[in-house]
């Protein structure tokens, strides 16, 4: 007796599983994150086993998280000032040439494995959003909650220390994937409610519901 043979979603399925646990060779994990970023389908299914296996990842140790809000709004919402356009190209330019160097130092032998960066959540964890990185790819899942209100959207920033907030996109139904390098110990992630569309001219208007620092407690 044979096997019958994988129905179109369950080989779907069964490539995520491996691409999640990093065990496919360097042309069938290229052939994967193209799909990631081409097919939603596809993406859902890798952000759905990223989470059924984040117990596999090394455990953290709970501790509560100390209070950035003020800080953060003050970022987000700074008086104008003429150095901050100058801050805010300082980090993209050092963004880029990070990006180039993570471009260059893709392991060949052994493929990257997700590797999470930070987690977003409400105190009662009700809204949570994950951040994970593989090769030059960095993922944001809603792995809790609800998306926003019709007519608004969630909005992520990083914030760099010293710099002014720089947008990373739209928080919707799927994940959101984009080409970028690993922040570093000490930037900031936050999420703010923002009009449909996204922030006008790039500036943060909505209020910072979700907050977490690279490396942070």
């Amino acid at each position: 007796m044979t096997d019958a043979p994988l129905t179109p979603r369950e080989e779907d399925e069964a490539l995520a599983a491996e691409y999640v646990l990093g065990v496919l060779d360097l042309a069938q994990r290229a052939e994967a994150e193209a799909r990631v970023r081409q097919d939603p389908a596809f993406a859902a299914l890798v952000a759905d086993w990223e989470f059924r296996l984040a117990g596999l990842n090394e455990g953290f140790a709970e501790a509560p998280a100390p209070d950035l809000l003020p800080q953060i709004e003050a970022r987000l919402f700074p008086k104008p000032t003429r150095s901050r356009r100058g801050g805010l190209l300082g980090w993209l330019g050092g963004a880029t040439v990070a990006a180039v160097l993570a471009l260059a130092s893709i392991a060949i032998l052994a493929p990257p494995r997700p590797e999470l960066v930070a987690t977003l959540a409400t105190a009662d964890n009700r809204l949570a959003y994950s951040v994970t990185h593989f090769g030059a790819m960095m993922q944001i899942t809603r792995v809790a909650g609800v998306p926003a209100v019709p007519g608004q959207v969630h909005e992520l920033w990083l914030i760099a220390p010293d710099s002014a907030p720089v947008s990373l996109g739209l928080l919707q139904d799927r994940p959101l994937i984009i080409s970028y390098p690993t922040p570093p110990a000490g930037y900031t992630f936050a999420v703010t409610v923002e009009p449909e569309g996204g922030a006008p001219n790039g500036v943060a208007t909505g209020p910072v519901i979700l907050t977490a620092t690279v490396g942070g407690a």
